[in-house]
């Protein structure tokens, strides 16, 4: 049994939608097995859930190579500092903070060691965890500009989705601090 097979069984009951959607996930065959497994493991890492996390890499180790997995966690970390200096900027009435520069260095965005249409949808998906509708939007862009197609965008962010859930539904049924010790 794989250990994404392995992490389904963990999810409840009650989140029988999950488990589906995380079995259809792993059968959808839109993207590549590079683009997928990035995807998985940059999101899992967004969710900051440990046993996704452990889970997604080590499936992904089974298809990529360390240097795309070092992209894709490096997707995960660069979009975690800019989706919140980012998001501010966008969500601040002062104006003034879009015109000054960020000072934030971000080189990977440039040199990620991938298919930089990889990095860009693992980014997007981070982007979409986060919540920060600017770098969505910057991402989005990117990609349709290097003929990237709607279709692949969409199961980009649906895949996202998908992980962020099965991390929510797997917490949802661990103790409180207080009930374990209590």
């Amino acid at each position: 049994m794989s250990s994404i097979e392995q992490l389904n069984e963990k999810i409840p009951d009650f989140a029988k939608d999950v488990r589906l959607n995380l079995t259809s996930l792993m059968a959808d065959e839109t993207l590549s097995p590079q683009r997928q497994y990035g995807l998985l493991l940059a999101s899992a890492i967004a969710t900051r859930n440990a046993d996704v996390i452990a889970t997604m890499e080590s499936a992904a180790v089974a298809v990529m190579t360390p240097v795309a997995i070092a992209a894709a966690k490096s997707a995960a970390a660069v979009m975690a500092m800019n989706n919140v200096y980012y998001r501010f900027v966008h969500l601040a009435s002062n104006p003034e903070y879009k015109t000054m520069p960020p000072r934030l260095r971000m080189n990977v965005i440039g040199s990620p060691g991938v298919d930089k249409a990889d990095f860009e949808l693992w980014s997007l998906a981070v982007s979409a965890i986060n919540g920060c509708g600017a770098c969505i939007d910057a991402h989005e862009k990117t990609l349709r500009a290097a003929g990237v197609s709607s279709e692949v965008i969409l199961t980009a962010v649906r895949s996202a989705a998908i992980v962020q859930s099965v991390a929510i539904a797997i917490e949802a049924v661990r103790p409180s601090p207080s009930q374990a010790t209590g």
